[in-house]
């Protein structure tokens, strides 16, 4: 259950997101499948399932050298 002030908060953000909508840009969010990139709206629904439970991380830049 969420508190109030997580739950004010998704509201404050809803309500701000349907007020500008009109001022948002579409953001496409592209993956490497098989050695190329592909925009993950282009997933049929196993693919998109398959990408939503991967494990993501962020790497450090010296970690290698």
């Amino acid at each position: 259950m969420q508190t109030n002030e997580a739950t004010i908060e998704k509201i404050e953000t809803q309500t701000w997101l349907e007020a500008n909508r009109d001022k948002r840009t579409k953001c496409l969010v592209y993956t490497r499948v098989m050695g190329y990139h592909r925009p993950v709206e282009s997933f049929n629904i196993g693919k998109k399932g398959e990408h939503k439970q991967r494990e993501h991380f962020k790497e450090e830049k010296d970690r290698y050298c």
